[in-house]
């Protein structure tokens, strides 16, 4: 199965902050590029588009499509108290703490890398037995780490670790082709 993963547009947040279960919308003028960017280059066409419920994606796939299916599997992680502070506001200890434990500590109480990774297995498991030949998943860049991760093989943990370890290098409305 060829999985296209697409990054959502940049969201409505001054640079610094956490963000990731928070629902924000996407700029606009970023909207728009993406939009065309995609129209473009054929995606999705005829292809079934899956996407995440926060609207930063979700209004994209139904730019794209006319039935998108909503999935929350597929959103980003929950930092908990630490949505919308800024980076340098949340203490090194708590930064240190979950470098320390990159699958089992949960930043401002919200999930863990793990819990993550499960409910992402959980949707590419499910995806794979839809039977699909190939598919848009709009997403975020959390999620496309960890589905790329995955894809490498061995146990979920270190598909997790290999994802939480990758450098952030995904951009807003960057497309990612994966075979699973």
């Amino acid at each position: 199965m060829r999985l296209y993963l697409v990054r959502h547009p940049k969201p409505d947040v001054p640079a610094g902050y956490c963000y990731g279960r928070t629902d924000l919308p996407a700029q606009a003028a970023d909207s728009e590029r993406v939009l065309a960017a995609l129209t473009n280059q054929g995606i999705p066409g005829a292809l079934p588009v899956y996407t995440s419920p926060l609207q930063r994606s979700a209004v994209l796939a139904q730019q794209l499509s006319t039935a998108p299916t909503f999935d929350a599997r597929l959103a980003e992680m929950d930092f908990g108290a630490w949505e919308l502070r800024q980076w340098d506001d949340i203490t090194r200890d708590e930064i240190d703490a979950w470098n320390a434990d990159l699958l089992h500590y949960r930043p401002g109480g919200g999930e863990n890398v793990l819990q993550v990774a499960m409910r992402v297995d959980a949707f590419r498991a499910d995806i794979q037995r839809a039977g699909h030949a190939e598919a848009v998943v709009i997403c975020h860049a959390g999620t496309m780490r960890l589905l790329h991760a995955m894809s490498s093989g061995g146990t979920l943990e270190d598909a997790a670790l290999r994802a939480a370890s990758t450098p952030h290098q995904i951009g807003y409305g960057e497309v990612m082709v994966l075979e699973i």
